[in-house]
Order: structure tokens, then C-alpha cells, then sequence
């Protein structure tokens, strides 16, 4: 039987953010909160919350202030990592020692919380996530969708992101369901945010030697065939960290969705080491 409730965590001036919170259904063995990526929310986590909490481990899923049912402030410069990390902060100070997990866009996020305040973590884990700022077609669609906002608001950038989505072989099989969801989520945002959290995506600076000096023990965990960072970029960072490394098997950027069970034994192992 699940064990997921959805409520909102204080995070002191900054607001209020909604999380998704499963406690464990066993012995408790620790407590873990997960930071989502550009576009994301609490909801891309879903499928490995349940495994984890069978397992021992309490585990918050967060929206970044901006993303979906979490508002945030009107000015889109304001959503820098550093800020945002003050946001996944004020909710790990809630929690107690928690291990930290962002993907993608999120860990460039974690990685400003931990440097900003490593006791409060036990572990990080960079998920699909890369050593500074995304390059590649990815920077480039960014770049597209700034102009379509000025001048057709969320509902246009949306309405280019189906277009390209439909590129994808896999579109079309994709439930209606998840279909709607994903539109829900996207144009619910904060706009500012999403304007935001994508200029820190294509500026954010190599903070790699940063985070090692805190100490923080790091895993660097991604899907074999990731298409945001390239996956040997990720294996670099991982080596300039002294971080373990793990690749998951036939993932892309989502593994918590395309490897659900590899990805709940990765970090099942990785939160049980001292």
C-alpha cells in the first residue's frame, strides 16, 4: 500500500513549496529528498518513491519554487541555483541529515545547496546532471523559446514544445492521460520561472572543485545514452570529484522513469554506505 501524501513545506520567506512524502515502510534507514529538473516537478519521481520507502527510506520529492504547485517570485533573475538552493535548504532543515539527489537541471541546484551548507547533507547524487552549463541542441531550443514567450506567453512555448515532442517516435503512444498532465504542469508554472531557471541552464559556471572541497560524499549516476550532458562529460566530473559513478543501462535523461528498478538499487546501496 503506498504511503505518498502530498502537502506544502514551509521555506521561510521563500514561501511555501508542495512535496510529495513517503515514509518508510520498514525499518527506517534514512531520509532522502530529490530535486527536479527544468520543466519538471515532484511528479517525475513517482515511480521509485514506493520502492524506496519498502525499503527503509523516507523520501521527499520537492518542486523547485516556480515549477507547478510551488509559485514563485515575478522576477525571472531571481532563479539562480544559488537562490533555488535556499529553497531545497530550508526544506532538508525540516528533515534532518538527509541524502540529496537532483537530476538534470535540479543538481546544478543541489550542488549550490550543498556547497552553500554541506552539514546539512549526508550524501549528493547528480543525476543526469553535468560539471556547469548545458551545451548542445538543447541550448539551442532554449534560445528559440525565449522569443516565442515575449511574444505568446506559456501557451506558445508549450504549443512548440508538442511540435517537437512529436518528433519523438514515442510520442504518439504516450498515454492522453500523461499527455494532459504535462501541459497541466508546463502552463501552471510560474512563466518567470521557467524563463529563469532556463538562462541559470545555458549560464551556470563549473562548480565542480567547489563541491569536492566540502567533502559531501558524491555519486554521479546517469542513463547510457543521456542526451543533456554528454555521458563522458559526466564521467570527467565524476573523476574530478573522486565520486563513484554509475551508468545506467538503457536510460536516457530520465531513469527514474526509463530504469526504475536499476535506479532504486543504485541509490539503495549508495544511502546505505557510511
Amino acid at each position: 500500500m503506498s504511503q505518498i501524501s502530498a502537502h506544502h513545506a514551509r521555506v521561510g520567506r521563500i514561501g511555501e513549496v508542495a512535496v510529495l512524502d513517503s515514509h518508510a515502510t520498514a525499518e527506517l534507514r534514512g531520509t532522502a529528498l530529490l530535486v527536479p529538473g527544468y520543466t519538471g516537478s515532484k511528479e517525475d519521481f513517482v515511480d521509485i518513491l514506493d520502492p524506496l520507502a519498502a525499503r527503509g527510506f523516507r523520501v521527499v520529492a520537492m518542486d523547485q519554487p516556480g515549477q507547478y504547485e510551488s509559485p514563485g517570485p515575478p522576477d525571472y533573475l531571481a532563479y539562480t541555483p544559488d537562490w533555488l538552493g535556499g529553497a531545497v535548504r530550508a526544506v532538508a532543515r525540516t528533515l534532518g541529515a538527509v541524502h540529496l539527489l537532483g537530476h538534470s537541471f535540479g543538481g546544478l541546484t543541489a550542488r549550490a545547496a550543498v556547497i552553500a551548507e554541506p552539514a546539512l547533507f549526508a550524501s549528493l547524487t547528480l543525476l543526469d546532471s553535468g560539471p556547469a552549463k548545458l551545451g548542445g541542441s538543447r541550448t539551442a531550443q532554449i534560445d528559440i523559446l525565449e522569443p516565442l514567450y515575449e511574444s505568446g506567453g506559456i501557451e506558445a512555448v508549450y504549443a512548440q514544445l508538442e511540435r517537437l515532442a512529436m518528433a519523438d517516435p514515442a510520442w504518439p503512444t504516450r498515454p492522453q492521460a500523461l499527455k494532459d498532465f504535462l501541459r497541466k504542469r508546463f502552463v501552471g508554472s510560474t512563466p518567470a520561472g521557467l524563463r529563469g531557471m532556463g538562462t541559470s541552464l545555458v549560464t551556470e559556471p563549473d562548480r565542480v572543485d567547489e563541491l569536492r572541497a566540502t567533502g559531501v560524499r558524491v555519486l554521479v549516476a546517469y542513463g547510457e545514452h543521456d542526451n543533456a550532458w554528454r555521458p563522458q562529460t559526466q564521467a570527467v566530473m565524476a573523476e574530478r570529484l573522486g565520486a563513484r559513478t554509475e551508468v545506467i543501462a538503457a536510460a536516457v535523461h530520465s531513469p527514474a522513469i526509463e530504469a526504475t528498478e536499476a535506479t532504486v538499487k543504485i541509490l539503495e546501496d549508495f544511502w546505505s554506505q557510511p
